[in-house]
């Protein structure tokens, strides 16, 4: 199903990107960082459709990355939902790592680890606040539909997910399929979300 595809695809990618630098906000004190974690929580805080409309201008014909023929392709939903996504995973990462006792990288590193292994077990005790960055992520996108709009075009067979497929059979006033979409969607956000809670139990006890 695209829309899951799209969504994970994007969800991924801000996964592999942003927990590191979220981890890395997390742990070092640099000259400028104020000003990244402001530019940080400015993106948790973005409207989806100015996303949306930031991406179309880029993919455009006449835009910087016009050339790559992303616009109205999965290629360019993926993208916005990954712009959405990204500060939300990276910015909780950054809590969840800053919430962890500074005690216990000192201990690591009194044990002979390395910083790369002082990382790692700073990494896994705040692993339950990494999960729900990740869940966070998920929950801005899976529902998201200004910017997929935009950026897709809600083309049939190439580019419609669920929510612009709801948004479609409203405007033509099928509201029976239009609440049945928007039931199967529900339930697929609520299976992803459940899977996930329950990795976050197992986590717990680990």
């Amino acid at each position: 199903m695209l829309s899951l595809q799209v969504t994970g695809a994007a969800l991924l990618v801000s996964t592999v990107f942003g927990v590191p630098l979220g981890a890395w906000l997390g742990e070092r004190r640099f000259v400028g960082r104020r000003l990244v974690i402001a530019f940080l929580y400015t993106g948790m805080g973005l409207p989806p459709v100015v996303v949306g409309l930031f991406i179309y201008l880029l993919l455009s014909r006449s835009g910087p990355l016009g050339g790559l023929g992303w616009l109205f392709t999965p290629q360019a939903m993926i993208l916005a939902q990954m712009v959405i996504s990204f500060p939300l995973v990276a910015g909780f990462t950054m809590a969840a790592v800053m919430g962890v006792d500074p005690r216990v990288r000192q201990q690591v590193l009194s044990l002979g680890a390395t910083r790369r292994e002082a990382t790692l077990a700073v990494l896994y005790e705040a692993r339950l606040g990494i999960l729900v960055s990740i869940i966070a992520g998920f929950g801005s996108i899976i529902s998201e539909v200004g910017a997929v709009m935009l950026v897709g075009g809600n083309v049939k067979g190439s580019t419609r997910v669920l929510t612009t497929a709801i948004v479609e059979q409203t405007r033509q006033g099928n509201f029976d399929l239009a609440i049945a979409l928007g039931l199967i969607l529900l339930v697929l956000a609520f299976v992803v979300n459940a899977a996930m809670i329950r990795f976050q139990g197992g986590a717990l006890q680990g």
